[in-house]
């Protein structure tokens, strides 16, 4: 009987280690997809100070075509890619900065901002946040300017 009640004891222990996370439980799973991370991540990513926009040059001027469509949508998760197991998340963001703050503090926010949000609306354990710094946005610099009107403007006259 001892070696039993030893099998239940230890069979209980490996149960408890094999629950990945609070996604798992005995009334069945939980995924999240890709695209939820994405967009809680670029959520948290512009909420920080100092974040301009995110994305590279390429996916802002797509994000901007975008923009104009009537219907259409803002992407949240511009510049965000994450890649989602069962109980953990590893994510990549590209940052536009603003011109005059401290980069590394802004990665830091950024880090702290998204790994919380993530952690807290997802169950997930993230376990890193990588932030490429791809460009610095000075005052006076307008990302809305469409130079395509002006080349229109320009051919009709």
């Amino acid at each position: 009987m001892a070696d039993t009640s030893s099998n239940a004891k230890i069979g209980t222990e490996i149960a408890a280690e094999t629950l990945p996370s609070a996604l798992v439980s005995d009334y069945g799973r939980t995924s999240i997809a890709d695209t939820v991370v994405s967009k809680i991540a670029g959520i948290a990513a512009r909420e920080v100070a100092g974040v301009h926009n995110l994305g590279g040059g390429t996916a802002r001027a797509v994000g901007l075509l975008r923009e104009r469509i009537p219907g259409s949508r803002t992407n949240l998760s511009q510049g965000v890619s994450v890649e989602v197991g069962e109980k953990q998340a590893a994510i990549d963001i590209e940052v536009v900065a603003d011109y005059g703050v401290a980069i590394a503090d802004l990665a830091q926010g950024i880090r702290r901002n998204v790994i919380s949000a993530v952690e807290r609306m997802t169950g997930l354990e993230v376990t890193e946040v990588n932030i490429a710094v791809s460009d610095v946005h000075l005052d006076g610099e307008d990302d809305t300017e469409d130079t395509t009107d002006d080349l229109q403007e320009r051919r009709v006259q």
